[in-house]
């Protein structure tokens, strides 16, 4: 996710038919309208590894992996927003490919940015644990190798499991180990750290 500027105010069914037509994508929240702003190379290769890491994982079941371009609409808060990465498992979610938005996913990856970090934590997080079938939820750092996983426990309180490249996230119900090196096969940190640091005088 990225930086978000707010727009005009629309009806979640207005933002719909307005947001089809448009270049770019925006997400929306109570009625408010946020246009999303473009990502670093790091953001969409350790996106695009999650995305591949868990296709491959996740052949053959009835769960799919969805980013980028694909809505998670979050019914309890009236918000149409656009994580990384989601996979859901919920037939209701296979309805139809015709659906603009996913309702019912258990996972969802956010790759973060200087700019995104804190709504990303944040508001973004509070709108997340909406969705009553999420359970996990993977914040990915693009500035160095490390990530945090919330995981909702059967009291429903998320619980915060620091990763670093070396650990392997488990989740057994799913049948999924994942080394949380494979998020960042490619990129190159140096590189990476570069292109934030802001120019010099």
């Amino acid at each position: 996710m990225n930086a978000a500027q707010p727009r005009a105010r629309l009806t979640a069914a207005a933002y719909l038919d307005w947001e089809a037509a448009q270049p770019e994508r925006h997400e929306f929240v109570d009625g408010e309208v946020y246009a999303m702003t473009g990502a670093r190379l790091a953001h969409n290769v350790i996106a695009g590894n999650a995305f591949a890491f868990l296709r491959d994982r996740l052949r053959g079941t009835p769960c799919r992996v969805y980013m980028a371009d694909v809505k998670l609409h979050v019914e309890a808060a009236d918000a149409y927003l656009y994580p990384d990465v989601m996979v859901s498992c919920e037939a209701r979610d296979r309805t139809s490919d015709r659906e603009v938005a996913i309702r019912w996913p258990w996972l969802v990856i956010e790759v973060l940015s200087e700019a995104t970090a804190a709504y990303d934590r944040g508001r973004k997080f509070a709108l997340y644990r909406q969705v009553p079938t999420l359970t996990h939820y993977l914040l990915v750092e693009q500035s160095r190798p490390s990530a945090d996983l919330y995981v909702r426990n059967a009291e429903g309180l998320w619980v915060l499991h620091p990763l670093a490249v070396g650990d392997v996230m488990r989740v057994p119900e799913r049948g999924i180990e994942w080394p949380v090196a494979t998020l960042f096969d490619d990129v190159d940190f140096d590189t990476a750290a570069d292109a934030a640091a802001p120019p010099l005088a």
